[in-house]
């Protein structure tokens, strides 16, 4: 058996307001001083948009982020293998598995895979074990969709392998060295040379699997903890007075940041001004972590990874950004030589 500790915003709680969703709606959405902002603020996006790809002011900046950002494209697997290594070590001294919110222990088991993923060894393999792991804690409680980045994070890690630096990375070159002692007994060098071989047109596809899964975290994080389950939002906005922050109404808090992070969301998920979200999606986590000093760090450092490796790749295949780059998005089109690092 297992205990169903708090999640998210239930990080930070331990109750929440009696109101149904339905109720909450219709009080909000009939209330001028809500419905007025938040149409505002949709309209204020909407022209910074338009004008944006019309007047391109910064497309020089942009030019220079870009490559900037495509020097860091070798670290990629490391952040990745990081940004998932990390919540598994916590989580297993932690007495949890992998969210906070499912305090089913599997210490050993979590420790192993987490620190195998910081070293880089059999990297594809403990990514396909930790995604075995997260789909059966999973099956167990609901609860897990709060993680959901897991299953991006450890399929991109999948695809790439260790990188570079990785144990995988060293055992390779020194079995392919002609001539050393490792290279006449490593059993599995051949076999790993074919497998990469056969990956490597798949991994132009990587951004596209990261920036789907982060969206669908946000879109689930934001119907699920905030527009679907008001009662608890609510409660956060009364623990931390967050109405004298911002001296609006807790009904337009909880809408504004439920509205905001399925809007974000999405616009990850079609791949709409990737990087500009990504990086709003890093200020969203940074703020939530200085505004609720409750919140565990750990819960949300896959999620920090997965966004800055986007910033890195771009949107890459599929994505609305490359259908619109003659108008001046800040992403790379479509292309079958996107930068991606190469896999170990």
């Amino acid at each position: 058996m297992h205990s169903r500790r708090r999640a998210h915003e239930e990080y930070v709680v331990d109750g929440e307001r009696e109101v149904t969703v339905a109720e909450f709606l219709r009080e909000s959405l009939t209330g001028p001083l809500v419905v007025g902002p938040l149409l505002a603020g949709a309209l204020v996006l909407l022209v910074a948009v338009g004008g944006y790809l019309v007047v391109r002011p910064v497309q020089r900046d942009v030019t220079a982020f870009r490559a900037a950002m495509r020097e860091y494209t070798a670290y990629v697997p490391w952040l990745l293998r990081i940004s998932i290594g990390i919540p598994l070590i916590g989580a297993g001294f932690g007495g949890y598995l992998i969210s906070p919110a499912l305090g089913l222990e599997a210490r050993l088991l979590q420790v192993a895979l987490g620190f195998l993923l910081l070293f880089g060894m059999a990297t594809r393999l403990v990514a396909v074990l930790t995604l075995a792991v997260y789909l059966g804690g999973l099956a167990i409680d609901s609860i897990l969709l709060l993680q959901l980045e897991f299953v991006p994070g450890t399929l991109a890690i999948a695809l790439l392998g260790g990188g570079r630096p990785s144990g995988d990375h060293v055992l390779q070159r020194v079995a392919g060295t002609p001539g050393t002692v490792y290279g006449r007994f490593d059993p599995i060098y051949d076999c790993a040379r074919e497998f990469q071989t056969r990956i490597d047109p798949y991994r132009r596809f990587l951004p596209t699997i990261v920036r789907a899964g982060l969206g669908c975290t946000f879109i689930s994080l934001g119907l699920g903890q905030k527009l679907l389950r008001p009662g608890i939002a609510l409660a956060v906005v009364d623990r931390y007075d967050l109405t004298a922050v911002v001296p609006v109404g807790p009904e337009l808090w909880v809408l504004g940041a439920g509205l905001s992070e399925v809007g974000l969301g999405l616009a990850l998920v079609v791949g709409f001004f990737t990087r500009a979200s990504a990086t709003t999606a890093i200020g969203v986590f940074s703020l939530t972590l200085f505004a609720l000093p409750d919140d565990p760090v750990l819960a949300h450092v896959s999620l920090f990874g997965l966004a800055s490796a986007l910033l890195i790749t771009g949107s890459g295949p599929y994505a609305v950004d490359g259908w619109i780059e003659g108008y001046g998005t800040d992403e790379e089109a479509d292309a079958p030589d996107a930068d991606v690092p190469d896999a170990v």
